[in-house]
């Protein structure tokens, strides 16, 4: 749990701990100048052999802005402080998960005003603590409340580590839920973000069409639709997508030809992997759906919204 050694790279665990730094300041009493000490204390992981530091909160928390410094800078200007980071630092951050986990827990089991309750404590210690304002943020969207959850997601929007991988559950979650609540506007800007800081997937783009299409912005949803299937050739909810877009005539003109390209390409693709199936199954018969069953089935899909559960993953 203490600061490992720094002085090897090899045969030694990766660096977690609490590190400080001193700064002098010359201060201005008016009859003099005094100089004035200051010290700042950080938290230091090592990740992939690079040192990611994050200054710690008036409660002892890792939070704010994260950069990363090399191992020599770290030897030349900082110093370990593992007492601090075994008997403060870490029990803080423990205390801090727990009650994150006790929020999360109540949400799941739709016990909402508690889990508002527990948020709210993680939230006085670490006012950017991601899971905590991203649970806050969908229990007011459960409740229906956007008034509130729109707060949450100006403090989320402007949260860098909202949009790391590790929280990429939590962000399609968010992300769906704010549509869901015809919460449009807020919910492209929310993706648009995320292609700004990490560029995009095929989830990414599949959740900017829906987006688009509640808008009824055909054009823009059938555009990302196609990153989306470019991205993940696979993607068989994209497909029906654009198969029903295309018997409702909502797909643009200019992008007739390649919708249709796309879609048949596939069929011919389905077409060959069921041939396959059948001689591998000694010529078992395999039943195919016809193209109107297909179309039926995607307006039931978006009907009931289950395609939204494919993306939690």
């Amino acid at each position: 749990m203490g600061v490992q050694e720094v002085s090897s790279k090899e045969g030694r665990e990766p660096i977690k701990g609490i590190f400080s730094t001193q700064e002098v300041k010359q201060v201005d009493t008016g009859t003099g100048v005094r100089k004035s000490v200051q010290k700042t204390f950080w938290f230091v992981e090592e990740l992939d052999g690079k040192m990611e530091v994050q200054p710690l909160n008036s409660n002892y928390i890792p939070a704010g802005k994260k950069r990363f410094i090399t191992i020599e800078d770290l030897i030349g200007r900082f110093q370990p402080e593992p007492e601090f980071y075994v008997n403060t630092v870490f029990p803080k951050m423990q205390e801090l998960a727990d009650t994150v986990d006790r929020a999360d827990n109540h949400r799941s089991n739709g016990e909402n005003f508690t889990a508002e309750f527990e948020y709210g404590n993680a939230l006085q210690v670490d006012e950017e603590n991601v899971r905590a304002n991203f649970g806050l943020g969908l229990t007011y969207l459960d409740r229906g409340e956007t008034s509130k959850a729109n707060n949450i997601f100006e403090r989320l929007v402007k949260l860098d580590a909202a949009f790391e991988t590790k929280h990429k559950h939590l962000f399609n979650e968010f992300g769906i839920s704010l549509r869901k609540n015809k919460m449009t506007k807020q919910a492209l800007e929310y993706y648009d973000r995320a292609l700004e800081l990490s560029g995009g997937d095929d989830h990414l783009f599949y959740n900017i069409a829906r987006a688009h299409f509640e808008k009824k912005d055909h054009a823009r949803c059938v555009d990302f639709l196609l990153k989306a299937i470019n991205s993940n050739p696979d993607f068989d909810v994209v497909l029906k997508f654009l198969t029903w877009l295309l018997d409702k005539n909502f797909v643009p003109g200019e992008r007739l030809s390649e919708v249709r390209t796309v879609v048949r390409t596939a069929e011919i693709a389905a077409n060959r992997q069921q041939e396959v199936a059948a001689v591998v199954n000694d010529g078992m018969e395999l039943e195919q759906s016809s193209s109107e069953e297909g179309i039926s089935s995607v307006e039931n899909v978006f009907d009931d919204d289950d395609d939204d559960d494919l993306l939690l993953q």
